[in-house]
């Protein structure tokens, strides 16, 4: 392997790497399967692409050309080279508006070309739901299709011309005509014409198999669109001529509701005479129980277009009224039918996890039948699935007749496998009874290529590798893929994980307690890679900043897989390429709620950085962050704010300062307040005891930051929560023996006894997202003891840092799983416009009148939600949309050294734009430390609390005694 990685690198200027990191990377595409590759090679050009099957020729290695990673059936892994696009070979060549074509590169994401063809009013007609991220290379070699198939077709449909590379060298240009035909096709297909007429079923969506019918005369004898959906098992497409199709002006979204999948399967094929874009289907097994869909048990998405507004109603309504539905719904604005469509296009992911929790597995993704037959082999689908005592929620393209659906196999048993073949060898009988094809979109890989013989016979499938042979003799491009296939059951992914659970800190309560069941969540659908995010949207900061692989969550996943197999990934716990790809995880926990299969990588980091570090010297940040709440109530203790302050506005010590604490150079580091929030809050209540009201008690929480850097945020949510009524207390600071009297309205919780005495609570985030997991369990206990009076009131706690309330509301329940209190405090956790809305509904806040700009906190948008903010900001008129993304400080994560570039490159991705495109008198909301922080050292901008926001507009005044915090 040494002398082929030498050679490779002689041969070529793009990158290449036969270490384990990038091989961990690409042993799995998002199918069911693994193969572990010798290297990765990220070719320059056409002439790297060359170069590198010169070499691998030479010396009899395979060749698998990859995308974006995101094949279903296993065909973009491989065990020799692997060929990555999307480093360099990324860029749109050349855009004709004139001529409708483009000329693109096999690394080019498809969402790219859309970009580029909008401002022309073109676009390029297949999207599949994966548009973000997936290649068109990839997009070639599947044939994918997407949801607007009905209108604009498959991707051979779309194409014009492929410049390609043989396995032997030979650079070819395909297109009609024959041109471009290797020596032999054509003596191929012309001895075979019969077949090729008689042999192929007659459906918009047959992907199985090569399309040698494409080469018959009568269509044109085109070598290109034969080419597409061969999987990178003819030759390696290097760029390519694609057409482009006039989008429509306006476009409305017809949403019909169904009593089940198989009525509204059977209404597809009847809509088709409308002309629609898309005839999508999806049944509510898929749907999240908040989306804002007609009732039904199932529903079609019917879109239209028009050259105005009113003549994309028009149709959509014409549909309504054609169509005999339980209810209906036209959605005409952009944003609502985003919405709607994310629904759809998260379905890849959403479908991994029965409602039950348990897996399912792609495998038969994406079978297609006839449209008019669709409502009836949907019937028997299920009954197969009965049959074999398994569950699966189809979805798809019911216009195309093409069905998508995962299944909970069992893949960890040799029982579970033995069905799986089993009903993958039914299911095929089944389909092809129908007139149907094994593959529909995604390609037959590994997982349906053994099958072909049953849809296509013997003959017809001796003639696939005869066509092969002439292609590529040498068999050296991605074998094992669609002829001499490997069997569908062997090199499952799963094989190599250990079935021993491994002994892990958090409780994964999501996954049975299992964190090789955590990791197992990824399947690969790389949404995570998405270069841009829209909306409210975070995952994942770390790859748009980087654009690496092993910077996205999938790379992570990936990575984390590969070190509980300890095949490639040798280390275990210790990987410093686990580690190392950690590094750059911002612990924003985006991927908990924007990943559609719920990875938490978050958490996953800190349980690595727990096991990688136990025993072991700690980076100086860990102890110099991770301790955050210790050296600052020690600061508060001694009084030596205005000390450390000075001395950290002194350039020298300063930077001695944060060599020393592992902290970036270009950082400055924030003001300590002279006085905290408790100081103040016990001063003002031992001056005004009549504060109190008759509203209901609320605990307000002192996390670290309100309580030593921000209290300007702690007093004014105490003034604001008084002028609504409420009655504010701070948790204990000593463990009482026994619990308050009745439900704590009462005489339970006197103000002045829970500020004074030995403890502080803490939510132990910043021991978490260092992986101090034993300390941070130490530190939730004693909260919990300190918080045993209140846990036994109905009492909310009020968390005013977005970042304190996550950690409260899942790291302290999944860390101390075995503590029943701990679940109960999460349960109490409220933020500051939850607390408003629930404990003071009749409370109208004061009008500001003011637009906003700034960023949702990535906490409070991953695990807390904002829907109560926006009520709030709306009943105080705080017009405006607040940006997603993530700030790039992240706590931590921006102060360390070496994290400085990315920090700022997750600011620049959504939130500085914002506040700099903001008019004049903008609010520039920011309720998280950190993100405060960022503004004010990157931008200069002042970022404020929600709570201070409405304590400014409050008609009074301030207490005489709300002095300056900081010097």
């Amino acid at each position: 392997m040494t002398a082929l990685e030498g050679e490779l690198r002689a041969a070529v200027r793009g990158d290449v790497g036969f270490g384990a990191l990038d091989r961990a990377l690409v042993t799995m595409d998002a199918s069911n399967y693994r193969r572990v590759p010798w290297g990765v090679v990220a070719p320059w050009d056409a002439e790297d692409v060359a170069g590198v099957l010169e070499v691998c020729r030479e010396r009899g290695v395979p060749v698998v050309a990859r995308g974006g990673g995101t094949s279903i059936a296993g065909q973009a892994t491989g065990t020799g080279v692997v060929l990555d696009f999307t480093r360099h070979m990324n860029r749109l060549v050349g855009l004709d508006p004139e001529a409708r074509t483009a000329v693109v590169q096999p690394g080019l994401v498809l969402d790219r070309l859309q970009e580029a063809a909008a401002p022309h009013g073109l676009r390029f007609g297949p999207d599949p739901s994966t548009h973000s991220r997936c290649t068109l290379g990839g997009m070639i070699g599947n044939n994918s299709c997407g949801s607007h198939s009905v209108a604009w077709g498959t991707t051979a449909d779309s194409v014009r011309e492929l410049a390609v590379l043989t396995a032997r060298g030979e650079r070819l240009r395909l297109g009609r005509d024959w041109a471009g035909a290797p020596d032999g096709l054509r003596a191929l297909a012309e001895g075979e014409l019969a077949r090729l007429r008689t042999g192929f079923p007659d459906l918009p969506r047959r992907i199985s198999g090569y399309a040698l019918d494409a080469l018959l005369p009568e269509r044109g004898a085109d070598v290109a669109r034969s080419f597409c959906g061969s999987e990178g098992t003819l030759g390696v497409l290097t760029e390519a001529v694609v057409r482009l199709v006039e989008a429509p002006r306006a476009r409305a979204l017809a949403v019909l509701a169904y009593a089940d999948e198989s009525a509204a399967a059977e209404a597809a094929a009847g809509l088709l005479p409308f002309g629609p874009l898309t005839v999508e289907g999806m049944a509510a097994d898929l749907v999240p129980s908040a989306a804002d869909l007609p009732r039904g048990g199932a529903w079609l998405f019917v879109e239209t277009g028009g050259e105005s507004q009113a003549e994309a109603r028009a149709r959509a309504e014409a549909i309504v009224r054609a169509a005999d539905v339980l209810d209906a719904r036209v959605v005409t604005d952009a944003a609502g039918q985003r919405a709607l469509w994310r629904i759809r296009e998260d379905a890849s992911g959403t479908a991994t996890r029965m409602p039950d929790g348990t897996e399912a597995w792609p495998g038969w993704e994406d079978c297609a039948v006839p449209p008019a037959r669709l409502g009836a082999y949907l019937r028997d689908f299920r009954s197969l699935l009965a049959a074999h005592g398994l569950r699966g929620t189809p979805y798809g393209h019911f216009g195309d007749g093409c069905i998508h659906v995962r299944v909970d196999f069992d893949l960890l048993t040799r029982a579970g496998v033995a069905r799986f073949r089993r009903f993958s060898e039914e299911l095929a009988e089944l389909v092809v009874a129908y007139g149907g094809s094994l593959s529909g979109e995604h390609g037959d890989g590994q997982a349906r290529a053994e099958l072909l013989p049953r849809m296509y016979g013997p003959e017809l499938v001796g003639l696939f590798e005869r066509a092969k042979a002439v292609w590529d003799p040498d068999d050296l491009l991605n074998p094992g893929m669609l002829v001499r296939p490997a069997p569908l059951d062997s090199g499952l992914r799963f094989a190599v994980l250990p079935r021993e659970p491994v002994d892990v800190a958090f409780g994964y309560p999501a996954d049975g307690g299992d964190f090789t069941a955590a990791v197992r969540r990824c399947v690969g659908v790389a949404k995570c890679r998405t270069a841009s995010v829209s909306g409210p949207a975070v995952m994942c900061p770390s790859f748009r900043a980087t654009g690496a692989e092993e910077h996205s969550t999938r790379g992570r996943a990936r990575l984390l897989h590969e070190m509980l197999a300890g095949e490639v990934v040798t280390d275990g716990w210790r990987s410093t390429e686990v580690r190392d790809a950690l590094d750059l995880c911002l612990s924003c926990k985006g991927c908990r709620s924007d990943c559609p299969v719920g990875v938490d990588m978050a958490t996953y980091k800190a349980e690595f950085l727990h096991h990688h570090y136990a025993g072991r010297r700690r980076p100086a940040a860990h102890h110099a962050m991770g301790r955050l709440p210790v050296w600052l109530r020690a600061v508060a203790v001694t009084r030596t704010a205005p000390l450390v302050n000075a001395l950290a506005g002194t350039r020298p010590l300063a930077a001695l300062a944060k060599r020393l604490g592992g902290i970036a150079p270009e950082r400055e580091l924030p003001r300590v307040a002279r006085r905290t929030f408790s100081r103040w809050w016990e001063r003002r209540r031992g001056a005004a005891r009549g504060r109190d009201g008759a509203g209901d008690l609320i605990v307000l929480w002192p996390d670290t930051f309100t309580e030593h850097l921000s209290p300007s945020v702690g007093r004014a949510a105490v003034r604001v929560l008084e002028a609504a009524g409420l009655r504010v207390a701070l948790p204990p600071t000593v463990h009482l023996r026994k619990p308050p009297v009745g439900d704590g309205r009462a005489v339970a919780l006197d103000p002045l006894s829970l500020v004074r005495g030995r403890g502080r609570v803490c939510c132990g985030l910043t021991y978490v997202s260092t992986g101090q997991l034993d300390r941070a369990r130490a530190v939730l206990r004693r909260t919990l003891d300190l918080m045993e009076p209140v846990l036994e009131t109905d009492a909310p706690v009020v968390v005013l840092e977005p970042s304190c309330a996550a950690a409260l509301r899942t790291d302290a329940p999944e860390l101390l799983h075995d503590d029943p209190r701990a679940a109960r405090l999460a349960a109490k956790v409220l933020t500051f416009a939850e607390v408003l809305e629930r404990h003071a509904p009749g409370w109208t806040p004061p009008r500001v009148d003011r637009p906003v700009a700034g960023q949702t906190h990535c906490h409070q948008h991953a695990v807390l939600g904002d829907a109560a903010d926006r009520r709030l900001r709306a009943a105080a008129s705080l017009s405006g949309e607040l940006s997603g993304g993530c700030c790039g400080l992240a706590g931590n994560f921006g102060f360390e050294k070496g994290h400085y570039e990315v920090s700022v490159a997750c600011a620049e991705d959504q939130l500085l734009p914002s506040v700099r495109d903001a008019p004049d008198g903008t609010v520039v909301l920011a309720d998280g430390f950190s993100c405060r922080t960022q503004l004010e050292q990157l931008a200069g901008v002042r970022g404020r609390h929600l709570a201070e926001v409405l304590e400014e507009a409050l008609d009074a005044s301030p207490p005489a005694d709300d002095t300056a915090d900081t010097t």
